[in-house]
């Protein structure tokens, strides 16, 4: 089983893909970066599947949903 990869890596693919994606153009791009079985973690949360990180990026502000459409936003953390 691979480790748990940071969101942050997450938030950087996003950041460098530069336009907004559907959720299901997010999830997928995510799927083949970091493979279909990967588990995630932040500094507030561990063992996340991607859903699940997108959902928590999304409640957190770091990412929104306008239009049908995931925009980067970005966040303050230290990583």
């Amino acid at each position: 089983m691979q480790d748990s990869i940071h969101g942050h890596n997450v938030l950087n693919l996003i950041r460098e893909h530069n336009q907004p994606v559907n959720i299901d153009e997010l999830l997928t791009a995510i799927s083949q970066h970091f493979g279909t079985e990967s588990r995630f973690h932040t500094c507030s949360a561990e063992g996340l599947s991607a859903d699940q990180l997108v959902e928590l990026f999304l409640a957190k502000g770091k990412l929104v949903l306008e239009n049908e459409q995931i925009h980067f936003v970005g966040c303050r953390c230290k990583h």
